[in-house]
């Protein structure tokens, strides 16, 4: 099978960093609980560079749905309550001075479709990078072929492997999608 064959390799591993990043954009879409991964995508201007809210303060979740963020240096408390309201997470942080509260509410079920047309969207997007491998070892296999250093037997067998690979990462998509939506219709 595919995975064993070294022309296969950088495919599967482009593949897998496809699943691992929509991975991580599904941390970021809160699902009515305090999940510290909802504010890996903000930056605020520190010193001039954007940097990400965990490199300037530290962030806890004293109950399931509240955030704390206690930044290091107190100058940031107004850039980071202006980069979170700039954001699309949808919730007010609270400033007492030294540090920032987020309280996550239950999701209404209008907040819930939204976030599932986003978890649909990245999904599609990860299908579609699968997709974008598959047409560039396809291309490279043919190019091969061409070359004379692959027969037309082999060519074939390599071209069926790759939509065998192909088929299940978007398969993966989709069972990752799935969980991740059932995360969201969960109340």
């Amino acid at each position: 099978m595919y995975k064993d064959d070294a022309a296969f390799k950088e495919y599967l591993d482009k593949m897998e960093k496809t699943i691992s990043s929509l991975n991580t954009q599904y941390a970021t879409v809160r699902a009515g609980r305090a999940n510290p991964a909802v504010l890996d995508q903000i930056r605020i201007d520190y010193y001039g560079s954007p940097t990400p809210i965990n490199q300037v303060a530290s962030i806890s979740s004293p109950d399931p749905r509240t955030l704390l963020i206690q930044p290091w240096d107190k100058s940031i408390m107004k850039p980071l309550e202006k980069a979170i309201l700039a954001s699309d997470l949808g919730i007010n942080p609270q400033n007492d001075g030294v540090n920032i509260r987020l309280a996550f509410p239950q999701l209404t079920e209008e907040r819930r479709a939204e976030l599932i047309k986003q978890v649909r969207k990245y999904a599609e997007a990860g299908k579609t990078a699968v997709r974008n491998i598959r047409r560039d070892a396809m291309d490279k296999f043919k190019k091969q072929q061409k070359a004379s250093e692959i027969t037309e037997d082999d060519l074939k067998a390599m071209e069926k492997d790759m939509q065998q690979m192909t088929d299940d990462y978007i398969k993966k998509v989709d069972e990752v999608t799935a969980k991740k939506e059932k995360e969201l219709t969960t109340v």
